[in-house]
């Protein structure tokens, strides 16, 4: 099974042309070089503006900042694909989902222009430095300040499990501008930070348990200058931004997840025909089919879900809530998904040389960041 086998509600001719131009890329210069670049622990820099040239970045970014002006439905489908015809983690969705929104929404006429075209283009690559360690997901317990010294801001901190860290050229950093006011959050902002800023250090590209090619680092801030201007939209307001932009975030996770629960399955079918147990295919044991048909189910539903948030979101109607329960369905199915598939694997499931493997191991973390399962449940929860 593919994709296209799928009869998919929110996607138009023109999406589904999109989409055999990104499975070509795919094809082309991800796969093939997907086993090397885990082994690295780092795309190379040089990929990004391949992606750039067929407009696989940042396809909402407005035609007059060098973008499509596309609608997110192009982003998922640059998801779906990666996701299902690969196993590396590119990176691309956080530029893409992430960090080119909070610009869009937030950023100064400027700051649109001077960091959007090359976004846009995979001059640059960005990331966004939330957590710090010993804060987790408590971003209103930040310990990275930004000091104001005349028209510049000092910052000093330190961030860690930061996606894209070690090929990051520009990094939105959450700082505390203000460390007296209170609620905290209300401190909160969010300073654009340039690499090649004196005082600004990478650390370690983090050894992860998945998502080798992902690189994922630590970021150090020693006395980190950079003018004002480098915050993003209102000082004081970074908080109320974060909040605003994650349901986009949780919705990306989740149709990540459901197509690498899509391609565990559609392989796992495959494989249990081909491999056989007291002489007969693995398919053929009761508990076998038994096992994949209330997976395919699961599956279907997703589908169909994940559809009606896709088309929710274009239309602006996707409400926070929607976006976690979206997030915590989806990663806490292919937990599920990707336990089960290796389980039919059998001792060979256990081995690096098949692709479950990897793509058990990469899953795990999909139900930790973006907001772990637990704080998902409780977003819900006060809403009831």
């Amino acid at each position: 099974m593919s994709l296209d086998a799928l009869s998919r509600t929110c996607y138009s001719e023109d999406h589904e042309a999109f989409r055999a131009t990104v499975r070509q890329f795919v094809a082309k210069e991800l796969e093939p070089n997907a086993n090397k670049w885990d082994e690295d622990g780092l795309i190379p820099h040089d990929v990004w503006p391949k992606a750039g040239e067929l407009g696989l970045l940042c396809p909402t970014v407005p035609e007059e900042y060098g973008g499509l002006g596309l609608d997110f439905a192009y982003n998922a489908i640059i998801n779906e694909e990666i996701g299902y015809g690969t196993d590396v983690a590119t990176g691309f969705s956080l530029q893409s989902d992430i960090v080119a929104n909070y610009i869009i929404q937030y950023g100064s006429e400027e700051q649109k222009k001077q960091w959007l075209p090359k976004m846009v283009t995979g001059e640059i690559v960005t990331a966004i430095a939330m957590t710090e360690p010993g804060t987790g997901s408590d971003l209103q317990g930040l310990k990275t300040t930004a000091k104001k010294d005349g028209n510049h801001y000092v910052i000093n901190g330190s961030k860690t499990y930061i996606t894209n860290g070690q090929n990051a050229d520009l990094i939105l950093v959450c700082c505390k501008t203000d460390t007296d006011i209170q609620p905290a959050w209300k401190g909160v902002s969010i300073v654009l930070v340039e690499a090649d800023r004196e005082g600004f250090k990478r650390g370690r590209n983090l050894d992860k348990v998945g998502l080798d090619a992902a690189d994922t680092s630590e970021l150090f801030f020693e006395d980190v200058r950079v003018p004002i201007t480098n915050c993003l939209g209102n000082e004081g307001q970074g908080f109320i931004y974060l909040m605003s932009e994650l349901p986009q975030e949780r919705l990306s996770i989740a149709v990540g997840a459901q197509t690498a629960s899509q391609r565990a399955f559609d392989q796992t079918c495959t494989f249990v025909r081909d491999r056989k147990a007291f002489g007969k295919p693995i398919m053929d044991f009761q508990n076998t089919r038994f096992v994949l048909a209330d997976l395919k189910t699961k599956l279907q539903v997703g589908w169909a879900h994940l559809d009606w948030a896709i088309a929710r979101h274009v239309k602006k109607e996707l409400t926070p809530v929607e976006a976690s329960a979206a997030k915590l369905w989806h990663t806490e199915l292919q937990g599920e998904i990707m336990d089960k598939c290796l389980q039919l694997h059998g001792g060979a499931g256990f081995m690096n040389e098949y692709p479950i493997a990897k793509q058990w191991r990469g899953a795990r973390v999909t139900r930790i960041f973006g907001g772990t399962s637990e704080i998902m449940k409780e977003l819900i929860g006060r809403s009831l």
